[in-house]
C-alpha cells in the first residue's frame, strides 16, 4: 500500500507519540470503556470535544481525548466505532475526506482517501452490453462493479502518523470493545435495515450479521459484530498491510470478483474486476485545501476529486456580492438557492478527479468568476433550471458568459460526517462513506463489513451535451464526491467553526445554508444547524423540508420568487464544532434529523 504527496511524522511528534502509547499502554488494556453519554445534540465545555451521529462513536472520542490523545486520535476512534453502530454509512470497505488544523503551524491539511476504480475500469463499465444502454441504477449499485478500491483505512493510518499521538492499535481499542459487547439497536437503525433487507438476505454474510432470525433486529436489542472485532484485532495487530496487501485483501478480491450471493436467489449480481494489486496500489493523497475569503473569515474545504470546497466556496463568492445580513430570511435564501445553482452548472462541468482531467480549480474559485456568475443572479426571481455552466477562462470583463448546454447531475448517497476537537485547538473534520445507505449490500465472509458502492458516483454516461464529461469511469480514477468537511479560521487565522454533513449531492447546500445562517442570518451554531433546510442542484425543483415546504416561508418562495418546492422529509445531518473564546468549545449535532446526533465536551461547562 503506498502513500502519495506525504512526508515522514515529525521527530518530535514521533517522539511524544511513543511516549503517550507507554504511559497510557496498561490503561487502555485493561479495556475500560466509558459508558455512553446520553444522546444530546449541544455540550459546551473546554479539553475537548467531539460530535458524531452516535453515542457510542462520540464516546470512543471522548474516551480517547480523556487519555490525552489528540483530535485526531479521537477522530479515528469515533471512525472505527462507527463503522461497528453506523455500518450502512461507514465502515473499512469506503472511503473519505480529512480536514486538519494544526494549532501548532496553523496550517489546514487535506488527505483524500477516496476510493478508487480498478487498473481496469473504462468509461463502458456501467453500460449493459447487451442493450448499449446504462445499468440500471440498483443492477450497478448490487454488484462487483459498483465496490471501488477502499481508501478508510489507509486515510487512519496516515492521519495518525502525522497528527496521533497513539498509534491505530490503541485507538481501534474502543471499537473492538463495542464490536465485541454490541450495542443498542435504535430505530434509525432498525428502519435502514428494513429499507435493505431484501438486498441483505442474498448475501449470506450480511443477513446473519443484520438480519438475525431472518428480519431486521428490533429496536432496544444488543448486536454485536464479532467478525468485525477480529478484523479489528487483526489491523491492530499486523498494521493495515494485512488488509491492503494481506488474507483480507485476499477476501475483498474473491468477494468482490464472485459475489458471495445465496442458493437461490433470483438477483442478477455483476462480478467486478477490483484485485489484489489494485488494494496494494492504493494511495492516501494529501491536497491542497480549498479556500476562499467570506465575510473577513476564511473557509477552507476538500478540493477535487471532492466537489465539496469547490461549489460551496464558488457560492460563497458568488454571495459575497449580497448583503444577506440586511435581507429577510425568504429573500437571503432565494439568494442563497441561485448561487448554489449556479454552483452546480461549474461543478457539473468542470469538477472531477484532478489527477485524471483539468480541473480549473483556481478559476472556480477566483472572485472575478464568482463576481460574473453574480451577474446573473436575479435578487427577485428564480432563473429557470437548469441554469448553464460559467466559463472560467480568467476573462472576466463583467459580461455575463455562460457555456452552451445546461446540465443537471445530482449525485445521491448516504455518508456521515464527525467533527472534533482537543485541548491545543486541533480541529478534524471527516466525512466517511460507504456511498449508497448500506454500500453494495454486500458483506466480506468473515470479516464483518459492507463494501462500498462509491464507483456508482461517476456518471454512467455522459452529461454534459457536447462537452466532455469530467466524471465518467476509467483506470484508477476517484468518482467524484460532494462531500465537504469544512473547517473556517476567523481573521486572526485561529479555528472559528468546523462542519460538516452526510447526505449526498445534498451535503454542499447543508454545509453551505448552515455557514449563512450562522455567518450571515445571526443564528448561533446550534440554531444554523436545526434550522429548516432547501436545496437547490441546479434542478427544476427544489428540495424543502417540512417546516418550509408547508409554511408560509414556503409560500413566499413559490409565489413572490417562483421557485418550485419538492416536500423532503430531511436534508442532511451535520455536526459542528465553534470556538467560543477563553479554551470554550461547544460541539453540536442534529437534534432530531436521522434520529438526532451526539455532541459532548471533556469538561462540561455552560
Amino acid at each position: 500500500m503506498a502513500v502519495a504527496g506525504v512526508g515522514l511524522l515529525a521527530p518530535a511528534h514521533a517522539a511524544e507519540r511513543n511516549q503517550a502509547e507507554t504511559e497510557q499502554s496498561a490503561s487502555f488494556e485493561r479495556g475500560h470503556s466509558s459508558k455512553p453519554p446520553p444522546k444530546q445534540p449541544t455540550a459546551t465545555g473546554y479539553g475537548g470535544a467531539v460530535a458524531t451521529v452516535d453515542a457510542d462513536a462520540t464516546a470512543a472520542g471522548l474516551q480517547v481525548l480523556r487519555r490525552g490523545g489528540t483530535a485526531v486520535d479521537a477522530a479515528v476512534a469515533a471512525a472505527a466505532a462507527l463503522g461497528v453502530s453506523e455500518p450502512f454509512s461507514a465502515g473499512i470497505g469506503g472511503g473519505g475526506f480529512f480536514v486538519h488544523y494544526d494549532a501548532k503551524t496553523g496550517e489546514v491539511s487535506t488527505l483524500d482517501g477516496r476510493e478508487s476504480a480498478p487498473a481496469t475500469a473504462t468509461e463502458q463499465r456501467f453500460i449493459d452490453p447487451a442493450t448499449g444502454a446504462p445499468l440500471a441504477f440498483a443492477d450497478a449499485r448490487v454488484s462487483g462493479l459498483s465496490v471501488g478500491t477502499p481508501g478508510t483505512l489507509a486515510t487512519w493510518a496516515e492521519a495518525l502518523d502525522r497528527w496521533g499521538r497513539f498509534g491505530l492499535a490503541r485507538n481501534l481499542r474502543p471499537a473492538i470493545e463495542l464490536a465485541e459487547d454490541g450495542f443498542v439497536v435504535d430505530e434509525t437503525f432498525r428502519s435502514q435495515v428494513a429499507a435493505n433487507a431484501a438486498i441483505f438476505a442474498d448475501f449470506p454474510a450480511t443477513a446473519e450479521l443484520y438480519l438475525p432470525g431472518g428480519g431486521p433486529p428490533a429496536v432496544g436489542t444488543v448486536l454485536p459484530n464479532p467478525d468485525l472485532a477480529d478484523t479489528y484485532r487483526q489491523i491492530a495487530r499486523r498494521g493495515i498491510d494485512v488488509f491492503y496487501e494481506g488474507p483480507i485483501a485476499d477476501e475483498i478480491a474473491a468477494t468482490v470478483q464472485d459475489p458471495p450471493v445465496r442458493d437461490g436467489a433470483t438477483r442478477n449480481v455483476r462480478p467486478g474486476d477490483l484485485t489484489t494489486g489494485d488494494l496494494a496500489g492504493y494511495e492516501v493523497i494529501e491536497r491542497d485545501p480549498t479556500v476562499v475569503e467570506y465575510r473577513g473569515l476564511q473557509v477552507y474545504g476538500m478540493p477535487p476529486p471532492s466537489s465539496g470546497g469547490s461549489t460551496v466556496g464558488e457560492a460563497l463568492n458568488i454571495l459575497e456580492n449580497f448583503d444577506l445580513g440586511a435581507m429577510d430570511e425568504a429573500q437571503a435564501l432565494h439568494h442563497y438557492m441561485e448561487a448554489t445553482a449556479l454552483a452546480f452548472a461549474d461543478r457539473n462541468r468542470y469538477v472531477g478527479d484532478p489527477d485524471v482531467i483539468d480541473v480549473p480549480l483556481a478559476e472556480l474559485l477566483s472572485q472575478g468568476f464568482a463576481d460574473e456568475r453574480a451577474c446573473l443572479l436575479d435578487p427577485d426571481a428564480a432563473a429557470p433550471k437548469p441554469v448553464a455552466p460559467g466559463v472560467p477562462d480568467g476573462d472576466y470583463s463583467g459580461e455575463c458568459a455562460t457555456a452552451p448546454d445546461p446540465a443537471a447531475v445530482a449525485d445521491e448517497g448516504s455518508t456521515t460526517h464527525l467533527t472534533t476537537a482537543d485541548r491545543w485547538g486541533n480541529v478534524v473534520a471527516y466525512t466517511l462513506t460507504i456511498e449508497q445507505t448500506g454500500g453494495s449490500g454486500i458483506t466480506v465472509p468473515g470479516r464483518g463489513f459492507l463494501l462500498n458502492n462509491e464507483l456508482t458516483d461517476f456518471n454512467f454516461a455522459p452529461t454534459q451535451g457536447n462537452a466532455p464529461d469530467p466524471n465518467l469511469p476509467g483506470p484508477d480514477k476517484r468518482p467524484r464526491s460532494s462531500m465537504a468537511p469544512t473547517i473556517v479560521l476567523d481573521g486572526d487565522g485561529d479555528p472559528l467553526l468546523a462542519v460538516g454533513s452526510p447526505g449526498g449531492a445534498t451535503i454542499i447546500g447543508t454545509v453551505l445554508q448552515t455557514l449563512v445562517n450562522r455567518i450571515d442570518l445571526g443564528m448561533d451554531l446550534p440554531e444554523a444547524l436545526a434550522a429548516p433546510r432547501l436545496f437547490q442542484p441546479n434542478a427544476v425543483n427544489t428540495s424543502a423540508e417540512p417546516a418550509i415546504d408547508g409554511g408560509p416561508l414556503g409560500v413566499i418562495l413559490e409565489s413572490q420568487y417562483g421557485h418550485t418546492l419538492a416536500p423532503t422529509p430531511e436534508i442532511g445531518a451535520a455536526t459542528g464544532i465553534e470556538f467560543l473564546g477563553r479554551h470554550r468549545l461547544q460541539a453540536v449535532a442534529e437534534p432530531v434529523r436521522r434520529g438526532g446526533g451526539s455532541a459532548a465536551v471533556l469538561r462540561p461547562r455552560r
